[in-house]
């Protein structure tokens, strides 16, 4: 195998990693809220009924902005619903996924659960612009964050709630561009609603951040046409727009799998290229980032059969994807691609965080555990803080159905504040080690402080509730740093994190 090449130069850099980039979602969907992360009768149940072997895990995940509560499901989201008195909360038909929402956990309770996380978990909250608009969001802005003296704010008070919950990243609804969507939109009709709330939010407070809808995907019919309409209308008046992105392997291609990570970066350059454009148009010197609020892998194509055969049950079994060290490989590749992008993609959610689609999974009244895709996510929420490095890879390549030539390897490396440097990287053979040379230029780095990996002979290995620790990372011996040069080879179909200092 030929070896991977790239240079590392503190004088070449992409940009500054937002902590944000590190976010995850939590929606009303499933198991993710109720017997995830919400279980009053568990054993390791808090007084305010949190399971604290979840909020250990996720602790450990190191997530920070956590988006809330949607997702489809905020289109038909009545706020009011999820306050107040847990007894008097009305229980509603969810049409998003044909569920029976209880509202027994709700908007205090996930400002009580983000507490409980720490300093770093920050709230992003989404406001219903499908069945709804822009009284409800300001009604809802009124009783998050007024000190007191209004209706609203003196509402939360005598809910238990006196100081304000201070929210100040907010998503102007969710994926309107889709037809599946509850009061989906045109373009034209969202960027509208959009902007109008967005001014009124504004009213109340100027320095709140806003997150309007891009499109839901790259292969939307309405690609690019969408995010161009909507910015012509929001441009002056959000921060960031929105991109969702999953993948999964079609008809056995797992090489095109594999090099997923292709597209999410086309993706995301397609839209900075949109938003630069219509800044150009509009003479503006202000830069729209992107929030890709929802990435993972999923396992879409059987969910619509799931969720058909549904008749309104309280928190079912949907979405409950049991990851591979495939899959993980994959997932450690998109993240190494939000990396690449650090300049531009200021926050980013992994959807979800337990039990759907997610690195967290539990039993009801039983145990949780890490899924294979947990580790990428943990790795570089504690060591890809700092400035992303501007790596341009010299590898080999192998040919895939989707995206033709890809490189076997897919790589960053962030810079933390000490100096220090760790090197994302993954190697997309199936079947051979990847030797790796990396020339270090200014840089004052002396030795390999770790070389972990996440691989396994089996490339279908999965965590379990029966075997829980199936798959975890592993030391990786003979990485070398001499002479200002790192050397390494790297397993077939692995994740690698290498720390040097």
């Amino acid at each position: 195998m030929r070896t991977a090449r790239f240079t590392l130069d503190p004088a070449f850099t992409v940009g500054e990693v937002n902590p944000r980039l590190f976010g995850s979602f939590v929606e009303h969907l499933g198991r993710c809220v109720y017997t995830g992360i919400y279980e009053p009768d568990h054993s390791t149940a808090d007084d305010a009924g949190l399971r604290q072997d979840v909020l250990d895990l996720v602790r450990e995940l190191g997530v920070t902005a956590i988006r809330y509560p949607g997702g489809n499901f905020v289109s038909g989201y009545k706020w009011e619903d999820s306050v107040g008195p847990v007894e008097d909360r009305p229980r509603r038909l969810d049409l998003a996924w044909r569920s029976t929402e209880t509202n027994r956990f709700g908007l205090s309770e996930y400002i009580a659960f983000l507490k409980k996380l720490g300093p770093e978990a920050e709230p992003m909250m989404a406001v219903n612009l499908g069945t709804r608009g822009v009284a409800e969001a300001l009604e809802l802005q009124e009783y998050a964050n007024h000190p007191a003296g209004t209706a609203l704010s003196d509402l939360r008070a005598e809910h238990g709630d006196k100081d304000p919950f201070g929210i100040r990243l907010w998503c102007l609804g969710n994926e309107m561009d889709g037809p599946w969507q509850t009061g989906h939109k045109t373009a034209e009709e969202y960027g509208r609603v959009a902007a109008e709330t967005a001014r009124a939010m504004r009213q109340i407070d100027p320095d709140l951040e806003l997150v309007a809808c891009g499109s839901s995907g790259q292969s939307m019919e309405t690609f690019a046409e969408w995010e161009a309409t909507v910015l012509k209308e929001t441009y002056d008046l959000v921060d960031h727009i929105s991109l969702h992105a999953y993948y999964e392997p079609h008809d056995g291609d797992i090489d095109s799998f594999l090099a997923s990570a292709v597209d999410m970066e086309s993706f995301i350059e397609n839209v900075v290229a949109t938003c630069d454009h219509i800044g150009a148009r509009l003479k503006s010197k202000k830069r729209i980032n992107l929030s890709f609020d929802e990435w993972n892998v999923w396992y879409m194509a059987k969910t619509q059969a799931e969720v058909s055969a549904l008749d309104w049950p309280e928190a079912p079994r949907l979405l409950e994807d049991n990851y591979s060290v495939t899959d993980a490989v994959v997932f450690g590749s998109l993240l190494v691609a939000l990396l690449r992008h650090a300049d531009r993609v200021t926050v980013a959610c992994l959807a979800q965080l337990v039990n759907v689609i997610a690195p967290i999974m539990t039993e009801p009244g039983g145990p949780a555990w890490r899924q294979t895709t947990f580790f990428p996510f943990a790795q570089a929420s504690k060591y890809g803080r700092g400035e992303v490095l501007d790596v341009r890879v010299d590898s080999p390549t192998y040919e895939t159905k989707k995206y033709g030539a890809a490189d076997l390897l897919h790589a960053t490396a962030v810079r933390a504040e000490d100096g220090s440097v760790t090197v994302f990287a993954v190697n997309r053979s199936r079947t051979e080690s990847l030797p790796l040379d990396v020339a270090l230029s200014g840089l004052d780095l002396t030795e390999v402080v770790e070389h972990s990996a996440l691989a396994d002979a089996d490339p279908d290995a999965r965590n379990t509730l029966a075997e829980p620790e199936r798959v975890v990372p592993h030391a990786v011996d003979g990485t070398v740093l001499n002479g200002g040069r790192l050397t390494a080879a790297l397993e077939p179909l692995s994740w690698n994190v290498i720390r040097l200092r």
